[in-house]
């Protein structure tokens, strides 16, 4: 997830150990998988570096699917740090095996900013600097059960590629539609809810993606949009990846204005050797050989 954007339908996930019958049933819009994604907006609220949460299963209907699968206990790990969550770590033992305990706990705690520090090296690991022409916007038209009715070619150019480079199953493009499209009703009944947005780094070809989901009336249909983000959209989840600080975020925006280094200097009331300073910071964290390349990567 990205901290910027709030808790909610992940940008990447990483799965082992589910079979399609079950990752279509624990990720469903009509199962436990968006209840989870309120339960873990009230975590990340919590005045704590890190919350973990156990589920004993019971004979409700989730749980019983989970009985079907052998499963006897589920172990949820919230990843966060100072900036906020970061992603959602999920751990089952089957059913007649030892609980989880105190120790188990402490255990994966020390796990999470490790695990943390792997995720955004894999999502930062491409060139800062998109190495490929992006496609045009594409669309994707989702129906009120969570099916893709329909998509333009360019969602295609979008969406194909970023599954066979990360082997990316059928079942979680469907689950994940029809979450994000789920997000978008919610949103439209209540602006207070986290708005339907991804912004992911293309892995491999550098460059980011935003994929953002908007209700197309009161009939339930929902359209999701796939184009390249830059700018405003994707300074703060940048910023996020890239760990910039306030300050250097600040001296991001006047770069991204056009202002020259003297200039930023004079509305930040820095010395143009701070600004410098704050400068060798951001292109070390990016990767960035210059300002040209920097603003090349937000706005290209």
């Amino acid at each position: 997830m990205n901290p910027s954007l709030g808790a909610g339908v992940t940008g990447v996930a990483f799965w082992h150990g589910y079979g399609p019958d079950l990752g279509r049933q624990v990720m469903s819009v009509d199962s436990r998988g968006m209840d989870d994604l309120r339960g873990l907006a009230g975590l990340a609220r919590q005045p704590v570096p890190v919350a973990v949460t156990d589920r004993m299963r019971r004979a409700d209907a989730p749980d019983r699917l989970f009985a079907e699968y052998g499963v006897g206990e589920e172990l949820r790990f919230v990843l966060r740090d100072s900036r906020g969550v970061w992603g959602l770590l999920c751990l089952t033992r089957a059913a007649g095996a030892r609980p989880f305990d105190m120790d188990d706990r402490y255990r994966i705690a020390e796990a999470g900013p490790p695990l943390i520090a792997a995720v955004r090296r894999y999502m930062t690991a491409g060139p800062v600097v998109p190495s490929a022409r992006q496609s045009a916007p594409g669309m994707l038209v989702i129906t009120p059960d969570g099916k893709i009715k329909s998509r333009t070619p360019q969602a295609g150019r979008w969406l194909d590629p970023m599954i066979a480079q990360h082997a990316i199953p059928d079942w979680l493009v469907e689950v994940s539609v029809a979450a994000l499209a789920f997000e978008a009703r919610e949103h439209g009944r209540d602006p207070r809810a986290r708005y339907p947005r991804m912004c992911i780094p293309s892995m491999g070809n550098g460059g980011w993606t935003s994929i953002e989901a908007q209700p197309l009336g009161d009939d339930g249909h929902v359209a999701i949009v796939i184009q390249r983000a830059t700018g405003a959209l994707l300074l703060p989840t940048f910023c996020d990846w890239y760990q910039i600080t306030a300050r250097e975020r600040q001296i991001i925006h006047y770069l991204h204005d056009g202002s020259a280094t003297k200039q930023i200097a004079r509305h930040l009331d820095l010395s143009v050797h701070t600004v410098n300073d704050h400068l060798k910071a951001i292109f070390r964290k990016t990767g960035a050989c210059g300002r040209h390349d920097l603003m090349a990567a937000i706005t290209a």
